[in-house]
This record gives C-alpha cells, sequence and structure tokens, in this order.
C-alpha cells in the first residue's frame, strides 16, 4: 500500500547523535500522526522513509543492541 505526505513545509531536526562534521546524519521530522519520516541530511531533496513509531523503536533497539550485520 502506498501513502503520499506533504513533506515541503515539514521541520526537519538532525539526530542529537549527528556531529558537526557533515558526516552521516539522520534528520527525524516530529508531527506527523502515525509515522515517522527520517531522511539524509546531506541530501535534503531526496527521498524519505517513513516509519511507524512501533517499526522505528525495534530499529533502534536493534541498532543499539548490535542485532544489526553489515
Amino acid at each position: 500500500m502506498r501513502f503520499r505526505f506533504d513533506m515541503t513545509t515539514t521541520a526537519w531536526r538532525k539526530s542529537s547523535y549527528s556531529n558537526s562534521d557533515g558526516g552521516s546524519c539522520l534528520e527525524v521530522a516530529d508531527g506527523h500522526v502515525g509515522v515517522l519520516p527520517v531522511r539524509d541530511s546531506k541530501n535534503p531533496s531526496g527521498p524519505s522513509l517513513l516509519f511507524t513509531a512501533h517499526d522505528w523503536n525495534n530499529f533502534v533497539d536493534a541498532v543499539k543492541s548490535g542485532d544489526l550485520s553489515a
């Protein structure tokens, strides 16, 4: 199922784990009911990924625990 969200007026914020050297930075947008938009701060006009809160929490937990392998 595909949904369309108007992201043109979205206020993005950098992750608290992002650094100031221009490295790998993640931006998230608050205030979207039911989803959490995520994008690469180095490519603000690029695509955004939309996660449910449940899926985002599972992803963050997996990263923190080292369950994701490269």
